[in-house]
């Protein structure tokens, strides 16, 4: 088995081991004639026709923008004029929300109408308990939402379905063919009728061993850390750690990767800021820059390890090499 460990510097002291070998994903994608016989569950004969499905729904742009300016009181007049001022379009995410609204609202019903028992969740409320209820995954989204959805699934008997509920603006790779948002109806009984066909995906597996590390895995997609906040969540981290048993051993974390794995500053895609004194006008400047070094040391089939500064490291599976 190919792996690749990596030594992380700073708060967190030990190594990530990835290893490519992980159960791979289920994902479904409907056929134009009933010529070949689907699956209820790999290796089963006969159509695919659940009983309990969870559909996890992204987090809009509109929405995150309205989390994000909670905490200040804001009215929606008062987000309308913030987000001119940043040159994004309230109308504009408005719209989208909407129209995203609305094709979730289409799925769900479609499912209950065929008695068809569901959850629906947002992206932050995703976890293993729901997982474990649902007979099969439906991420509402784009590829993004397909990516977490198909994350946290470990049961490579348990399918995920990806529809892309803002078809005009979304690429929707790893999701259903766009006609079916709208007319999810018709995608469904293709699965009773067995017309469809399983498509397989290698997912990457992850190890942490060392210490001072965070076993929860924390999704930083629902907020964008400060350099403060960055600091206190490690301090509220390394606080349950010592609540904690030691770890012995890696330890295997209970997330998989569908696209990539990306080793580095968990705030290396924000903005830094360098105060910079221009003397021929004696006025301070502030100049941004997008990139926040890495320091690890990496070492492939226990060979030897090297010292490395760069924006991180990345490790694709055939579907995220694709991406890259």
């Amino acid at each position: 088995m190919s792996s690749c460990r990596v030594l992380l510097c700073g708060r967190c002291s030990g190594r990530l081991i990835v290893a490519r070998r992980a159960p791979t994903a289920a994902l479904l994608r409907p056929m134009r004639a009933s010529t070949r016989a689907g699956h209820y569950g790999p290796g089963k004969a006969g159509g695919f026709r659940p009983g309990r499905v969870a559909v996890v729904t992204k987090t809009t742009r509109y929405e995150f923008e309205q989390q994000r300016y909670r905490y200040a009181g804001l009215s929606e007049g008062e987000l309308r004029e913030l987000l001119a001022l940043k040159g994004s379009s309230y109308n504009g995410l408005l719209q989208r929300h909407t129209i995203h609204s609305e094709n979730v609202e289409h799925v769900v019903e479609s499912l209950r109408r065929e008695g068809i028992d569901v959850r629906v969740v947002k992206r932050r409320d995703y976890d293993e308990e729901t997982v474990r209820w649902a007979d099969a995954i439906i991420s509402a989204g784009g590829d993004g939402t397909m990516l977490l959805a198909a994350s946290k699934v470990l049961d490579k008997s348990k399918p995920v379905i990806g529809v892309n509920t803002d078809p005009e603006r979304s690429e929707g790779h790893l999701c259903l063919p766009v006609r079916y948002t709208r007319s999810f109806p018709e995608a469904l009984h293709k699965l009773y009728r067995g017309e469809f066909r399983w498509l397989w995906r290698q997912r990457i597996r992850l190890f942490l061993e060392g210490t001072g590390i965070n076993l929860t895995p924390v999704d930083l997609h629902e907020q964008q850390l400060s350099l403060e906040q960055h600091s206190k969540a490690h301090s509220a981290g390394g606080q349950q750690e010592q609540t904690s048993a030691p770890i012995s051993g890696p330890h295997l974390l209970p997330v998989r990767a569908l696209n990539e794995v990306f080793i580095g500053e968990s705030l290396s895609s924000r903005c830094s800021v360098l105060f910079r004194v221009n003397y021929k006008f004696c006025k301070p400047r502030f100049t941004f820059s997008l990139h926040r070094a890495s320091y690890y040391e990496i070492s492939v089939n226990d060979g030897p390890w090297e010292k490395q500064k760069s924006s991180g490291l990345n490790v694709c599976t055939g579907t995220g090499s694709k991406a890259w």
